[in-house]
């Protein structure tokens, strides 16, 4: 991280898995359209080597991790050639932000498909008995990330909050006094309980070793944040037991939410950063919330709707970043798109943050500062 540079830039976490992975990681060949793309983009992205990568793909029984690994590399060129002052992987390893690492916490049990967004699936769990850990995540993906990348990295990983949300809670429903007659209180309860043993038995030990592998900066997501707005001292005690201790850069990501209901509550929230969505919504008036409560933290202005494939120009992403400044103070504003961007293609992904890098460029000059 630079932490002199105004209006620095960030991806979120998610990119369009390439075709060529998602036919290996299948146990499927790569179509000559997939061969054509990834040629393309190695040539695109100045990446040396692929015949390795053709091969593994060609094998009668190719090497999957290996394969990740170069998913991972293009995800990471992309995003340094696009100029992004902080990257990732794209996510390349991971088959969605709620199965993944629920895969790894022992007490679920897998019903389902269900639909998260545009044409999007995950599979959704029930709780049915107290939370364990297995193995702490990510280790592995960040290890090689770190290896490779030639700028600052940032990891994201899903917050207990939403993985609670976003679960069937059976196992936490019968651990409330039954002399509790108020249904909504009982779930309260049960929410709470389940949310705070992730935080303290799964994400709390995850994020430890992931600070000692080397984590500078940890992202955690939380899109279901506002969701239940009676809910938010839920999300805010769970987010400080996750992270009590964690010595690294922590931020949290809320997507498409109305942030005005996260408040004050959020302002006990032991948080560097917001990432926050915008542009999609198009109320940038929500900067001014922070002001009135005196939030001083730093902010992740979203400016890039990863629902659409048309580009923001430069011009429009500087005005929005000026505006926020304006309002906040300079040193204070990120840019980045509003979420992943995994739903749009590589080349209109790769545009998106062109044009984002660009237009902070532009912004840094209207105010006299280096490019």
């Amino acid at each position: 991280m630079n932490p002199t540079k105004l209006f620095p830039t960030q991806e979120i976490g998610s990119l369009a898995k390439p075709g060529w992975l998602v036919r290996a990681t299948r146990g499927q060949r790569p179509s000559a359209a997939d061969l054509a793309e990834l040629d393309r983009w190695a040539e695109r992205l100045e990446i040396p080597g692929v015949g390795e990568l053709r091969a593994l793909l060609a094998a009668e029984r190719p090497d999957k991790e290996r394969v990740r690994d170069w998913a991972a590399l293009f995800a990471i060129r992309l995003q340094e050639a696009a100029g992004l002052d902080v990257v990732y992987d794209g996510e390349a390893r991971r088959i969605e932000m709620y199965e993944y690492p629920v895969r790894r916490i022992a007490g679920f049990h897998f019903y389902g498909h269900v639909r998260s967004f545009d044409n999007k699936y995950y599979r959704k769990a029930a709780v049915v008995d107290r939370v364990r850990l297995t193995e702490p995540f990510h280790l592995e993906e960040l290890k090689y990330v770190k290896a490779v990348a030639r700028r600052p990295v940032k990891v994201p990983i899903t917050g207990p909050y939403t993985l609670a949300d976003w679960s069937f809670n059976e196992y936490y429903l019968k651990t409330v006094d039954p002399a509790e007659r108020d249904l909504r209180r009982r779930a309260y309860e049960a929410k709470r309980a389940f949310t705070l043993d992730l935080a303290r038995e799964v994400l709390h030990p995850t994020l430890q070793a992931l600070a000692a592998a080397g984590a500078d900066w940890i992202q955690i997501d939380e899109p279901a944040a506002a969701t239940h707005p009676d809910e938010v001292p839920i999300l805010v005690e769970a987010f400080n037991a996750a992270t009590d201790g964690v010595r690294a850069k922590i931020s949290i990501h809320i997507c498409y939410s109305n942030y005005r209901v996260l408040y004050p509550e959020l302002l006990k929230m032991r948080v560097d950063h917001l990432a926050l969505e915008f542009k999609n919504t198009g109320d940038y008036n929500v900067v001014h919330l922070f002001k009135e409560f005196g939030d001083t933290r730093e902010l992740g202005l979203g400016v890039l709707d990863v629902h659409s494939d048309v580009l923001e120009t430069p011009e429009e992403v500087r005005d929005k970043l000026l505006a926020a400044a304006r309002v906040l103070g300079a040193e204070k504003i990120w840019g980045n798109p509003d979420c992943g961007l995994r739903t749009r293609t590589w080349d209109v992904a790769f545009a998106k943050l062109r044009n984002l890098v660009e237009g902070a460029r532009l912004a840094r000059e209207a105010v006299g500062a280096r490019a």
